[in-house]
């Protein structure tokens, strides 16, 4: 199995360059190359989805086994050259104790938004979906036009747009700060044909005002897939699923439709009011439900834009926001906590 071998050759080469490290810098530079987040350990882990079920288990067990080995020596290179320095500086300066008991460090954590980001990944990967990262920087075309909104359509005075100055690498088409991810569903399917299976996170910017559910920057993850046959009755199922993984089993769904310019039909999706348990309260608006995301069918002019036959392919989108479901799942009454920077309020999670 070629993923098992690679991981044996990665495994004497990082034990072979941790030997000849001299400084604590070559070791931080040795991290990064090794376990950092563009390591090809990581990228082994990341494409376990894209590996046969029987495979599947024992490369990451043996993934994970490496991570593990990699970490210790890590671990250990960076307790010696802590210890050398403490020694050297001890000789410098003499009048320091150090008999005294050490200061205990200060660790960090993941910040929540990206706590929530991986969360939902890791939920959609085990579903066989991929991650792909695209562009924040779009044209106008991958932005609205290849999604179904051409310049007329009302739905982009609902996108407040952030515009930028024309690049003459890019003529005929104006920029922008992309208003969603889902121009990435393009780019993909003008470079894979199906069947895909993707989610797209990252930062999307819209020209609103502040205040405690908008900001200019916030976070999507959207999602894609387009197989022979595939119907309403599979996004609802995958939705389903991905709700009560991430909310709770017992958590009650509504599923009605609903407008979105590049699918068709289209729905929405709605979870019961955490607050008021559905009876209705300030939170919810008096309904009870709380909305999470919108979600429908490919439209087959989307299809047809990449050179996807609409007769013989379909296809479901989904458009959720990260900020969004962790409002929801940690009962958030602000966006805006998110972006503070505030301790207090990060510690928690």
């Amino acid at each position: 199995m070629k993923e098992l071998n690679e991981l044996d050759q990665l495994k004497i080469e990082a034990l072979k360059d941790c030997n000849k490290l001299k400084s604590a810098q070559e070791l931080q530079a040795w991290r990064v190359r090794y376990l950092g987040k563009k390591s090809r350990l990581v990228a082994i882990l990341r494409g376990l989805s894209a590996i046969p079920v029987a495979d599947r288990s024992k490369v990451g067990a043996a993934a994970n086994q490496l991570k593990n080995e990699l970490q210790q020596s890590f671990d250990y290179k960076e307790t010696t050259y802590s210890e050398a320095g403490i020694s050297a500086s001890v000789k410098k300066q003499s009048t320091i104790d150090v008999t005294l008991p050490g200061r205990k460090p200060l660790w960090g954590n993941l910040h929540i938004l990206n706590k929530v980001t991986y969360e939902i990944s890791d939920i959609f990967a085990s579903m066989g979906f991929k991650i792909a990262e695209g562009p924040e920087v779009e044209t106008s075309y991958y932005n609205f036009d290849a999604l179904n909104i051409p310049a007329e359509h009302p739905a982009r005075d609902t996108m407040d747009t952030f515009w930028l100055d024309n690049d003459s690498a890019v003529p005929d088409s104006s920029l922008l700060m992309r208003t969603h991810t889902s121009p990435m569903q393009v780019r993909y399917m003008e470079k894979y044909k199906p069947p895909i299976r993707i989610i797209v996170p990252g930062k999307v910017y819209r020209y609103e005002a502040t205040d405690a559910s908008h900001i200019p920057m916030f976070q999507q993850i959207e999602g894609l897939a387009v197989d022979e046959k595939i119907t309403m009755a599979d996004l609802k199922g995958i939705l389903y699923e991905f709700v009560h993984r991430f909310f709770g089993a017992e958590r009650k769904i509504r599923f009605r439709c609903d407008y979105f310019p590049f699918v068709e039909p289209g729905a929405e999706l709605a979870i019961d009011c955490s607050v008021c348990k559905g009876e209705g309260c300030r939170v919810c608006g008096g309904s009870g439900w709380l909305e999470v995301l919108g979600a429908g069918m490919v439209h087959p002019k989307v299809l047809q834009r990449v050179d996807i036959n609409p007769k013989k392919y379909s296809g479901f989108a989904f458009g959720i926001g990260i900020e969004r479901l962790a409002m929801l799942r940690y009962n958030i009454d602000d966006i805006r906590l998110f972006y503070n920077n505030d301790l207090r309020f990060l510690k928690q999670f």
